[in-house]
Parts: C-alpha cells; structure tokens; sequence
C-alpha cells in the first residue's frame, strides 16, 4: 500500500515549540498507526515536522551548515521512520515525538559520517539511542549557534578563534547541565521530555535548565561584545511562569 508523503513547509515557517500541535488529533492518529494505517504516520510526522527541523538546524554539524538543507535530513528520516513502523508499538507509544527524533538524530549522525569522512570516524558514536547527542557534539552545536555572523573576512578568523574559545568554556560546563540547555533553548523540548530523555525526574530537570541558564551567562561575559543576542535562536520564546522559557535571551 502506498503511503502519502507529510507535508512540508519552509525552514522559517512554521518552526514550531512543544505544545503546539493538537494533542488530541495526535492520539487519535497514534491510534491509527497502532491499528495499521501507515498514511496516519505522514500526518502524524507532519505535526511533529517543525519540532525536528528544529533538531536538525541545530544539531547538524557547523562544516555542513548552508551545504546541507534541513528538509532533505527530514524527508530522508521520513523514508527511515517508514521501514521501522512494525517498531513504532514498542517504541513510541509513551512519545510518539521523542521516536521519530531518535530517528532524525540518527540520520544526521549518518550524514555526517558521509559528508565528512575521516574527520568523522567516530561518528557511531557521536550519537546512541541511550547516551543521546555526545558532549562534544552538544558543545559545538552551541558554539556555533551562540555566535554572531562574521561580516568582513578579518572578523571570520576572529570569530573561529571566538568559537574554539567558546566551545572550551563551554566543555567547562557540568555535561548534564549542557545537554539540558541545548534540550530546552535550542530544540525547545518540554520540561517532561527533557527529563525523559536524560532519565531524571522533572524537578531534577527543571532544576538544571535553570542552572545552566545562569552558568551560560557567566561564560558569555567572558566575551565582551561579542556574543549580544546569542540566546536568541529562532522564533520567540513562550511564557513560563517558574523557568526562562526556552529561545529566551538572558539578562538585560
């Protein structure tokens, strides 16, 4: 049987934060797919499609950004999920969400392993479905991300010596605290999907985004200037009433 392909949209449209799909329209497709309907996994991979391009603009590799196109990692992690949907029963139906990121995140790793070759030998490793994203990967996400863009050719050596200056500091951060912060700001997951992840409670979780938050500050004042606005990544952020909310920019 043929499956419709999910629908797609525009990198900067539509980049969407952990809510706001329908919920009740996802269980009701959840139970689709569990009793056989492959053409409700195209819907349901579609509500979820902005909150992956997000994982994908985030955690592909600095050397592959503006050569890789993020809907290209998604329609290849769309083939993927199809082969596996005889898994989905185990494996997604607590998330349905955090399955096909694991997917997505594993399709990345793959991309990276052929695009760059030897400097990514270790790229089996870079990612695992129990250990997550690898510190180092997380670190030079962040780096890159936390940067402005370079405007002249001078300042572009000097932002690559700011990003190996930023990404030490940034290896100096507790590696939970780290992956946290890229969890909750940069792929903007919710508070209960993060501590899934990270298997930790909630309040443990919570806990930390705030930590990290106040320890990513100091380590931006040691860049004087250069980091103004680094926080911001993406659409705005959504209110909170006890946490930062994920894309927001610290300080005054």
């Amino acid at each position: 049987m043929a499956v419709d392909q999910p629908n797609s949209s525009s990198e900067g449209e539509n980049v969407g934060r952990s809510g706001e799909y329908d919920t009740v329209r996802s269980n009701e497709l959840v139970n689709r797919v569990i009793q056989g309907d492959r053409n409700a996994l195209a819907d349901l991979f579609s509500i979820y499609r902005p909150r992956l391009w997000r994982l994908v603009a985030f955690r592909l590799h600095p050397q592959l950004q503006g050569r890789i196109d993020a809907d290209d990692v998604l329609q290849d992690a769309w083939l993927r999920s199809i082969d596996r949907i005889d898994s989905f029963l185990k494996d997604a139906i607590t998330s349905p969400f955090l399955w096909f990121r694991t997917i997505v995140s594993q399709t990345l790793v793959d991309l990276h392993r052929f695009h760059m070759g030897a400097q990514k030998r270790s790229a089996a490793r870079e990612f695992s479905i129990n250990r997550g994203w690898s510190s180092e990967s997380t670190s030079s996400s962040m780096s890159f991300h936390l940067q402005q863009p370079a405007k002249t050719p001078s300042s572009t050596l000097g932002r690559a010596e700011q990003a190996r200056q930023l990404e030490v500091a940034l290896q100096g951060m507790n590696e939970n605290d780290r992956e946290v912060l890229a969890l909750r700001h940069f792929e903007e997951l919710s508070n209960s999907e993060t501590a899934r992840i990270l298997n930790m409670t909630e309040q443990a979780a919570s806990a930390r985004y705030v930590r990290a938050l106040a320890r990513l500050k100091q380590v931006l004042e040691v860049f004087p200037g250069g980091f103004d606005g680094a926080l911001q990544f993406g659409a705005p952020p959504r209110s909170s009433r006890s946490e930062p909310s994920p894309g927001q920019a610290l300080g005054p």
